[in-house]
């Protein structure tokens, strides 16, 4: 091949990177702020997560398993899953109660409808440890999946990640 030739491919396959590289940077450019679908849902979710983490944080075992679905999945990224409601509330009976607390980055939130069965939340939040209270949070990414099973909000899966 002789070097003109050479050169010319060279120009072309630098030119079609440079180009790929500023298409991506413009596609980033793009991503919106997160403006709510339905703001009624918005809210709604918002005020479940409320009542759901409440009660985790006050360790109201009784009302979290009422918020969970009888058939709740639980995926953790360190601990796996998790399919039987009572292990859940167990766990949390002894891993949690009176050791973590949870706060919720709220300008992090997005809900969105999934049409004729509830909800998908996903977000950032941070837990921190009350044995020690000098450690830092980092926000966490989770999702969650609510059912409205008549008029009432069940968790049905959970994705928690560390």
């Amino acid at each position: 091949m002789n070097k003109i030739k050479f050169i010319t491919i060279l120009s072309a396959i630098t030119l079609f990177f440079i180009s790929n590289i500023e298409a991506q940077e413009d596609s980033v450019g793009q991503i919106r702020k997160y403006n709510p679908v339905n703001k009624e849902l918005y809210d709604t979710i918002i005020k479940m997560d409320k009542e759901f983490f409440d009660a985790y944080n006050s360790c109201d075992l009784e009302k979290q398993a009422d918020i969970y679905s009888d058939d709740i999945e639980f995926f953790h990224d360190k601990g796996g899953l998790m399919t039987s409601k009572q292990d859940i509330i167990d766990g949390t009976k002894k891993n949690i109660c009176g050791k973590v607390t949870r706060t919720l980055i709220k300008e992090s939130v997005e809900v969105y409808p999934i049409k004729d069965y509830g909800a998908v939340q996903i977000g950032f939040h941070k837990y921190y440890n009350n044995q020690e209270p000098d450690a830092e949070s980092v926000p966490v990414k989770f999702i969650l999946i609510w059912h409205n099973q008549n008029g009432k909000w069940k968790i049905k899966k959970v994705v928690s990640l560390h």
